[in-house]
């Protein structure tokens, strides 16, 4: 992996630091995940990968992965509990695991 990942930081009113560090804080709970707007993630993250003027697939994959992460999260969590499969699994524990797998490459 190329340092330029490192120099990507979401900037947002409740957050300022690397994106797997604010997936870190959203899984502990130490962040809530219903304040943070995502579309301004997504809109940031293009502007960085514009700015650098790089078109590394692997990078925007990786970004794409935990972005979506985010996304599915945050709509299990909004949806009612009625509405939720009890069998389907916990949207965080995938987080875990893609941060697991994601740290084993950073």
């Amino acid at each position: 992996m190329n340092g330029q990942k490192e120099n990507y930081t979401v900037n947002l009113e409740v957050f300022q630091g690397p994106l797997d560090l604010l997936l870190y804080l959203i899984r502990k709970e130490e962040v809530d995940i219903y304040d943070i707007p995502i579309a301004r993630v997504a809109e940031q993250y293009m502007q960085y990968l514009e700015m650098m003027k790089i078109l590394n697939l692997e990078l925007a994959g990786e970004y794409i992965l935990m972005a979506a992460t985010l996304i599915r999260i945050k709509a299990r969590l909004l949806l009612p509990r009625d509405e939720l499969d009890p069998e389907e699994p916990d949207p965080r524990e995938e987080l875990v695991a893609a941060l697991l797998e994601y740290k084993k490459y950073k």
